[in-house]
């Protein structure tokens, strides 16, 4: 029988409404572009073709309730309020039509992004790595199961110290949810445990130490948290 090094980490999971028994995190994918006027406040056009990947480790994710440390590296974190979608199985090649099969259920999420070295990164056409999968970039409500029904509309919105930052209709995403599992299944075989982000509304902008963040989602668990010292 096989053994470890040394004590391997805890799994990363997320809370589920309802009961005691957590989501286990496998991968978190992120939909880059996918509402209409952030793509156009970030300076492209939303006419583009197919969407854009990226991803975050799996211990990225921090609950609903705590403190994030600012980040090192950076002079400019952002928020980015996205609908979460947590798949229960997954595949290769799923048809769009049977996505939504694959979906446990819903959570609010932040996208924490220094958006510096994004900018600086895409000035010099690198990745996004150092911008988007960072220690805690994961903020995540909990997750409502999809047995209360599949979130396809509905007002989702962030503020800052009270102060409405973010608001939109998750209707008004460029590709919906069945779209978004199909396109990465085309890409990666998708599992059970993994998270889905998929896209933030205009509206963007930095956070501060001491600032005091509430997104959400209509029917889904508002997702809370503040910006701590470094």
């Amino acid at each position: 029988m096989s053994s470890f090094c040394f004590p391997p980490g805890e799994q990363p999971s997320v809370a589920v409404a309802a009961t005691e028994a957590r989501f286990p995190v496998h991968r978190i994918y992120c939909v880059g572009r996918n509402y209409a006027e952030h793509v156009r406040e970030m300076g492209t056009d939303p006419a583009h073709a197919a969407p854009v990947f990226f991803m975050k480790p799996a211990d990225a994710v921090v609950p609903s309730g705590c403190a994030v440390p600012y980040p090192q590296a950076t002079a400019e974190l952002h928020h980015e309020i996205e609908l979460v979608v947590a798949l229960k199985s997954g595949g290769r090649d799923i048809a769009a039509a049977a996505a939504l099969a694959h979906v446990f259920g819903y959570a609010a999420g932040n996208d924490l992004t220094r958006r510096d070295l994004q900018n600086a990164a895409k000035a010099r056409g690198e990745p996004w790595d150092a911008a988007k999968g960072f220690d805690r970039s994961a903020p995540i409500g909990t997750i409502r199961p999809v047995a209360l029904g599949h979130v396809r509309a509905g007002r989702i919105w962030l503020k800052v110290n009270g102060e409405l930052r973010q608001e939109a209709d998750v209707s008004q995403m460029l590709f919906d949810v069945p779209q978004v599992i199909a396109a990465l299944s085309k890409l990666y075989e998708l599992k059970g445990g993994d998270l889905i982000f998929t896209g933030t509304p205009a509206g963007v902008a930095a956070l501060e130490v001491g600032d005091e963040v509430e997104g959400g989602i209509e029917g889904l668990p508002v997702l809370r948290h503040t910006l701590a010292a470094p």
